[in-house]
């Protein structure tokens, strides 16, 4: 077992139950908390029967943790004195336990999958409009309101089509995602219910705090106000559009916690890595890193920012670049990463054409039973019968059974795969290609497998590669035209240090000044006025990138 270091030391035996834990990317966040559930159980601080309640936003970080205290308590004590649960887990399960005390039927239908985005789908909604009605949604539902304050605000916000849809919900009694913590806000506004909660968990571990909306907030103050531990890093705080709100969920937990731990090595990446990242903690708000063991990088790392006359030129070059890792370290990750998929497409196709191989994060990857049944419906497709359907959702679940299928998990994998082949065929895929991009795996597959990844900044956080590639660092891209404001551009620039502290060995940026819109027309991008302030940590350019390939010692690379 690898020795603690001192911050995670510290966190362990931190004896305040309100502690701020400030834990930017690869400091060894995960370890720490585990240790931190360690020293509450072993300490008795945290006493039978009650338990130490942990919260994560996905399911992988839910058993990132769980398998890093089992590395520190037996499996007995972490079954018997830890709940882990993501916050959908921890809101279904009190609306099961307690919607009755808000009127509700707790047997309501709970969600299990993007009941609103099939909705849109089903009245043929464009992708504007599918927006707004989830935003309005969610808008509605990120405060404590019952039903019928719902409606109303939608009546009043003039969300005909939210509406509609809202009052479908209501009709079938089931429950969407965005529903979930509407209702755990407004159940634990009992005070008896609040009082079991604080009862049973004598403290409460948040991950990933920057994440957290200001409901997500107030349901954790209401079962462990002044008792909980908040671990994550300000810079990483990317999901506004969710309603996230880093810099007040920041303000508020300062003023909440007593001790606070600050991380300031990183174990993931190289010095050069690092110096892009630091670059812009300006920006972001983020703390600055150094690396645990800067010796032990070989030559210390790579950064490096490439510019290009045309989106065609950048592609070229990032298939040359990964032809090259490829040749030199055949066992590591190389991940490209855009701020959205169209910007993406210039070096999908280059890389399709060179024949690199590559995996897309946006489209997942499927169980072998899964796969083998959306690539059955795709070879055999009904083209008639879907073209002529109103609703298109429908066809494909005839045609590929899915009422047969009875096995909830099964179901759950296959209807998702549904909706993704959906969107594909509506944006003009045909099912041909469909059929090529369906990949075989499990949930480990795309986090462990060597090779190329194409993914965003979005889908690539938590994630880490050896090597990284970001493109299209121009004006309207990264930062995002629809960042208008000084709150937008921060999250931007955040975007943008997600995507770069992702690197382990090295990062490389590049923008081009000839972009083709989607319809073909040539438009002239400028350069990101992110790249001025990277341009302080002095990334190599195209040339000089060129000699550090010359000059690396790649089997000592590989070795790393």
């Amino acid at each position: 077992m690898i020795k603690p270091t001192p911050s995670q030391i510290a966190i362990r035996d931190a004896s305040a139950l309100d502690l701020l834990v400030v834990a930017p990317a690869g400091c060894g966040k995960t370890e720490a908390l585990a240790l931190r559930v360690q020293g509450l159980l072993e300490r008795g601080v945290v006493r039978a029967p009650q338990k130490v309640l942990v919260t994560t936003f996905s399911n992988r970080a839910r058993d990132n943790i769980k398998d890093r205290l089992l590395h520190h308590l037996p499996a007995s004590t972490v079954r018997e004195r830890v709940s882990i649960a993501n916050f959908h887990g921890l809101a279904s399960r009190l609306v099961r336990a307690h919607a009755n005390v808000i009127g509700l039927d707790p047997m309501l239908t709970l969600p299990d999958s993007d009941w609103v985005g099939a909705q849109c789908r089903t009245q043929g909604f464009d992708f504007n409009t599918s927006t707004e009605v989830q935003t309005i949604l969610r808008r509605a539902k990120q405060e404590p309101r019952a039903d019928v304050e719902v409606e109303r605000f939608l009546k009043v916000a003039g969300g005909e089509a939210a509406l509609k849809i809202e009052r479908l919900r209501v009709a079938e009694n089931r429950l969407t995602y965005d529903d979930l913590p509407r209702l755990a806000e407004l159940i634990l506004a009992n005070e008896a219910v609040a009082d079991l909660y604080r009862t049973h968990f004598g403290a409460v571990i948040v991950d990933e705090f920057q994440d957290l909306t200001p409901q997500q907030l107030r349901i954790i103050t209401r079962i462990g106000n002044k008792r909980t531990t908040y671990a994550g890093d300000l810079a990483q705080g990317i999901y506004g559009f969710a309603g996230a709100r880093p810099a007040e969920i920041d303000a508020a937990i300062r003023a909440e916690c007593s001790s606070m731990v600050e991380f300031s090595e990183s174990h993931r990446s190289s010095p050069a890595v690092l110096a892009m990242v630091n670059s812009m903690i300006p920006l972001t708000g983020g703390t600055p890193l150094s690396s645990a063991d800067p010796a032990s990088w070989p030559s210390g790392g790579l950064a490096a920012a490439v510019s290009h006359h045309t989106a065609e030129a950048e592609a070229e070059w990032a298939s040359k670049v990964v032809e090259a890792l490829l040749a030199r370290v055949p066992g590591q990750r190389v991940g490209i990463i855009a701020r959205t998929v169209g910007r993406r497409r210039f070096v999908e196709q280059g890389l399709t054409e060179g024949g690199i191989s590559f995996y897309r994060w946006d489209d997942g990857v499927l169980d072998t039973d899964s796969a083998r049944t959306m690539r059955s419906m795709l070879t055999r497709f009904d083209h008639s019968r879907y073209n002529i359907a109103n609703d298109k959702m429908e066809a494909l679940r005839e045609m590929v059974g899915l009422d047969a299928v009875i096995d909830p998990s099964a179901r759950e994998s296959l209807l998702g795969a549904l909706e993704w082949c959906h969107d594909l065929l509506r944006a003009g895929a045909t099912t041909d290609e469909v059929r090529l991009r369906i990949r075989v795996g499990n949930a480990d597959t795309l986090v462990t497998v060597p090779g190329v990844h194409l993914l965003t900044g979005h889908v690539g956080k938590g994630q880490q590669f050896d090597w990284v590639i970001v493109i299209g660092l121009e004006e309207g891209v990264l930062p995002d035209f629809r960042a208008t404001n000084a709150d937008g551009l921060t999250e931007e620039a955040r975007i943008l240090s997600v995507m770069l502290s992702r690197a382990r060995h090295g990062v490389m940026v590049s923008n081009a000044s000839v972009v083709p819109t989607n319809a073909g027309r040539a438009m002239s991008r400028n350069p990101s006025e992110f790249l001025r302030r990277l341009a302080s940590a002095k990334p190599l350019d195209a040339s000089a990138m060129v000699d550090w390939f010359n000059r690396a010692d790649w089997k000592a690379i590989a070795a790393r």
